[in-house]
């Protein structure tokens, strides 16, 4: 355990967040989503639904703003505009942690397209259907001159 981690962030999912980089692609999906064939890096956080997953990595993953579009859900089936009560889970969660940010449908194939090129995949074990989102890292600005690093540290003096 860490402090100020939420607890579902576990030892691999934290590897593989701090691993990816600016524009990498990590998608969060429901239990009937075939992670395995679809993965690049398959982490699977069995027995946890979506919603607090999406928060806990959103408590900690910096969104993509040098791109219009950067947080991406799933549809049903080819219905664009339809929000099942998940997906308005999903946004109230994405719009908590990143309030100008819109959270985009996209339709099946361009969805799995995408998720396929991600650099990874968190496979929960959410119930309900068209359960799947997609966030895009972005980077975190370095803080201006003079200010001082969280607890007196700064990382970049030797």
């Amino acid at each position: 355990m860490l402090k100020g981690l939420d607890p579902l962030l576990s030892p691999e999912l934290l590897s593989t967040l701090r691993a990816m980089g600016h524009g990498d692609e990590i998608a969060i999906v429901d239990g009937n989503y075939p992670g395995v064939e679809h993965a690049r890096r398959l982490i699977r956080l069995d027995g946890h639904h979506l919603i607090p997953v999406l928060n806990a990595v959103l408590s900690v993953l910096p969104i993509d703003d040098f791109v219009p579009e950067a947080i991406f859900r799933s549809t049903v089936k080819a219905e664009r505009d339809k929000l099942d009560p998940v997906h308005e889970e999903m946004i109230d969660c994405c719009a908590r942690h990143e309030p100008h940010r819109q959270v985009v449908p996209l339709i099946g194939p361009d969805f799995y397209g995408r998720v396929k090129a991600a650099h990874a995949l968190i496979q929960t074990s959410e119930p309900r259907l068209y359960a799947n989102i997609i966030l895009r890292k972005g980077v975190i600005y370095p803080k201006e001159p003079g200010a001082q690093a969280a607890a007196g540290v700064d990382p970049f003096v030797y």
